[in-house]
């Protein structure tokens, strides 16, 4: 008797990448995806893995060890696909050898995106299978199907998942890892060569596939009818899934595990057994659309929302009409609680000084990003990964360089890497002036600690090539390139102004380790000598967590306090010390 173990999603989505025999998985760090690939190599010696320096080049590695005979992966959040877009729709034109299987981890209700994103328009946009798995257990067994699917119809399969799905435990039972052998390559031009004569003889295929696909979809058991109570019938998948059995308990599902393309016989052949048939599913109508083109009348989203996470309560009051009790107590008392930079945080300074300067600040993806909430109120702008610097010239392109000597792009050091470098080559090959802030913290901290090319490490720990910051700026054609330790706030006032004030554009590199990382060495906790303190305040300002302002006193919490002393280097009485610890 195998014993099931209790996996998150994304663990799930390992182990079936680990029993498929998979040889390669690249992948970019984006939750809620990020624990695919780092379970994979902490677990999986068997599977090659890195942490690839963008989603597109991810894909791409993932693309040549398919094409190599390799079954392969990626994995990433909804967000990164958009990244990937231009390999993904001509892979599908290519076809692969061994299996190539996409993950893409959604977001609804936006608890760590800057967008809400429905990835299975990227199915039918780029005629791709798409499956998505309703709990742990179908993460492992789709990934496995979805590379059988793969390699009998020479296609890249995506698999959808949701944050509820990816982050959620349910029980796996463990399995076998197949002996998958490696497919011959063979040179075949017309097939991997996407120029426009052979492009166009593989769109025809294309087209092909998908009927095939779609006849696949009608009798795979991907694809499960329950029946119980006729009179309603539900079509739902995923996480919906989910929240629909437990709002409408015994009536009939039509459970779609592969959501394109559809099986539009077996979801006609449903309809006709049922009296009312709903459609439940998160964010755009995806399905109801697809179903009202069959002719075939359903209730859904004009009554269901297409923003955020649904859940059982929001399905019984919109579709069944019933008034149910709110599952949060007592949610009026409890205060908002904004999320905030950590105690120590290296950002804080930065943010600090450009607050103190008025500059206009032109953020990016990261926890730096955290800059433009109150208290620190320091961030103007914030679109996309590596979109700081773009934005910044744009900005000084439209309103000429006086604008530009008040502001300044901050970009850290991960999100430089993965999609900043161009940006900062167009500034300079366009003669444009910006100031340009890299953030670094030495690692990819919004995500959990990943490594990345400018730390000096693999994704499994091992010493690599270390990008350097200052010859890569130099090698871009910046001749000012400043490197400075944010916590020094004077210098890096001095550097900032020195900086913004130029006609050409130049980088700081403001160098501090994130405070989380053993190697930002800190230690003990810091005190107000009551004595000494002013109640100037000046402490308060730099918006650390663990500074509390009582109004007629300052105190520090030391359950919070690291012992970082910037709060030290604000205050002009020397009224703050630093208790247990090293002074450095």
């Amino acid at each position: 008797m195998v014993l099931k173990e209790l996996m998150l999603g994304n663990e799930a989505i390992a182990r079936g990448a680990y029993e498929a025999g998979v040889t390669v998985v690249s992948s970019y760090p984006g939750t809620p995806s990020t624990e695919i690939t780092e379970c994979i190599a902490k677990k999986y010696d068997e599977i090659y893995s890195e942490w690839a320096p963008n989603e597109k080049v991810a894909l791409e590695v993932a693309i040549g060890a398919a094409m190599g005979g390799a079954r392969s992966m990626t994995a990433m959040k909804h967000v990164g696909l958009n990244v990937a877009a231009d390999p993904l729709f001509t892979a599908s034109y290519t076809g692969i050898n061994g299996g190539l299987l996409i993950v893409v981890a959604d977001d609804p209700g936006m608890h760590s995106s800057q967008n809400e994103q429905d990835s299975r328009h990227y199915a039918r946009a780029a005629k791709l299978p798409m499956l998505e798995p309703a709990d742990s257990q179908e993460c492992k067994d789709f990934v496995k199907i979805a590379y059988e699917i793969s390699e009998e119809f020479d296609t890249p399969v995506l698999i959808r998942l949701s944050t509820r799905i990816s982050h959620s435990l349910s029980p796996v039972e463990p399995g076998e890892r197949v002996d998958y052998q490696l497919k011959e390559y063979q040179k075949d031009i017309g097939k991997n060569v996407m120029m426009p004569g052979m492009a166009r003889k593989r769109h025809l295929i294309i087209e092909d596939r998908l009927d095939n696909l779609k006849r696949f979809a009608e009798e795979s058991s991907l694809n499960q009818i329950f029946w119980g109570d006729r009179k309603i019938g539900v079509i739902s998948s995923g996480i919906a899934y989910q929240y629909a059995r437990e709002a409408f308990g015994n009536v009939s599902f039509l459970k779609l595990g592969m959501v394109y393309p559809l099986p539009e016989k077996l979801i006609r052949d449903f309809a006709a057994e049922v009296e009312t048939l709903y459609v439940v599913e998160e964010l755009e109508p995806f399905l109801e659309e697809q179903i009202k083109a069959l002719g075939i009348e359903v209730i859904g989203k004009e009554l269901l929302p297409v923003t955020g996470e649904l859940n059982s309560r929001i399905i019984r009051e919109r579709l069944l009409g019933e008034e149910a009790e709110s599952e949060v107590i007592g949610v009026e008392d409890v205060p908002g609680r904004p999320p905030v930079m950590c105690p120590g945080c290296p950002h804080r300074a930065t943010f600090h000084v450009l607050r103190k300067l008025k500059l206009t600040v032109v953020g990016d993806i990261g926890c730096y990003t955290l800059g433009a909430l109150p208290p620190v109120s320091a961030m103007d702008i914030c679109v996309c990964m590596g979109a700081s610097i773009g934005i910044a010239h744009g900005m000084e392109k439209a309103r000429g360089r006086d604008f530009s000597g008040k502001t300044v792009a901050v970009i850290g050091d991960s999100t430089f890497i993965h999609s900043g470098i161009t940006g900062l080559i167009d500034i300079v090959y366009n003669k444009g002036t910006s100031t340009v802030i890299i953030l670094d913290n030495s690692i990819t901290g919004m995500t959990g600690h990943q490594e990345n090319p400018t730390t000096g490490y693999t994704i499994k720990g091992e010493v690599t090539k270390q990008v350097d910051l200052v010859k890569l700026g130099e090698a871009i054609g910046i001749e000012r390139i400043k490197v400075v330790d944010p916590f020094n706030l004077r210098k890096l006032e001095q550097v900032i102004k020195e900086e913004v004030s130029v006609d050409e554009p130049s980088l700081i590199i403001a160098q501090r380790p994130c405070a989380l990382l053993k190697k930002a060495n800190y230690s003990g906790y810091a005190i107000i000598d009551k004595e000494l303190c002013r109640n100037c305040k000046q402490c308060v300002s730099i918006a650390c967590p663990a500074i509390v302002d009582k109004g007629d006193q300052i105190e520090i919490d030391d359950a919070l306090c690291n012992g970082c002393m910037l709060c030290a280097e604000k205050c002009p009485f020397d009224a703050i010390a630093k208790v247990g610890g090293s002074d450095e």
